[in-house]
């Protein structure tokens, strides 16, 4: 867990993660139905991959979870590791966009500290906690450091850690490892597993990368073309996470079912 015992920002000593369950979720925008009566449960704690074409709703699911945009039908709850519905607080979610938005003028710490410093947390301590954050990312030695900078790959680890410094309960990822590079991304999917294991934050990560969500998820949800609904929720049944599962036997025939489920040749 997190190397203090301090309580997260906006949350209960504690709170420990949450469950995201989602119910009916429809959605439409003028002239697309964009969603379709999605439900699906992700337990506390688990890490759940969602997958599928272009243009399936992948990232307007995510949006409506993390109270970014509405359902037209259906309602999304949060629950507890008893399963009961709870409200969360105002910093329970952490949200990793596909590229980083860090400000240009602002350093590592300070762009990693702006959810504090929109909290009100005195500057002290907000700095004390982006730079324990950056150290959690392994970028301990650039807190000072302008984003033109850093790399590309470092510039998603600052994000990651601006989306980790309120300590959430539930991380929200929307392909933040799509614009790098391969082995970079390969290095950045391994940290995340760390950062997991570190943090025990319930993760949703939308990725377009069938190899990242079978890497390194528990459960797949495979998501059908407009309107998005969902195809199939898949159980990731191999063994270890990360790297360790490309020798695995059961890697590619997972990932050809997969890839047909998105083609929609299944029967």
């Amino acid at each position: 867990m997190w190397p203090d015992a301090e309580a997260p920002v906006g949350a209960e000593p504690g709170g420990g993660a949450l469950g995201v369950r989602v119910v009916g979720v429809s959605r439409r925008f003028p002239g697309v139905e964009a969603l379709r009566g999605i439900s699906l449960e992700v337990k506390p704690g688990e890490l759940v991959a969602v997958v599928g074409a272009s243009g399936c709703g992948k990232t307007t699911l995510l949006r409506i979870i993390g109270g970014l945009d509405r359902a037209d039908e259906g309602r999304v709850e949060f629950v507890d590791a008893g399963g009961a519905a709870i409200s969360p607080g105002r910093f329970d979610l952490g949200f990793g966009f596909q590229e980083s938005r860090l400000l240009p003028w602002r350093c590592a710490r300070d762009n990693t500290a702006l959810p504090l410093e929109l909290a009100g947390v005195p500057r002290a301590e907000r700095r004390r906690r982006a730079e324990q954050t950056l150290s959690l990312v392994r970028l301990a030695d650039r807190t000072r450091s302008l984003p033109a900078e850093l790399s590309g790959g470092m510039r998603m680890r600052v994000a990651l850690a601006r989306a980790l410094v309120t300590k959430p309960r539930v991380l929200l990822l929307d392909e933040p490892f799509s614009s790098l590079d391969e082995v970079t991304r390969l290095e950045l999917d391994e940290e995340l597993l760390e950062l997991r294991r570190a943090t025990g934050a319930t993760t949703l990560l939308v990725t377009h990368a069938i190899s990242e969500a079978v890497l390194l998820a528990d459960r797949i949800v495979v998501l059908g073309t407009r309107p998005g609904r969902v195809r199939e929720v898949i159980t990731v049944d191999l063994p270890e996470r990360g790297l360790d599962r490309r020798a695995s036997a059961g890697l590619a025939p997972l990932v050809s079912k997969i890839l047909d489920l998105i083609s929609e040749r299944a029967a």
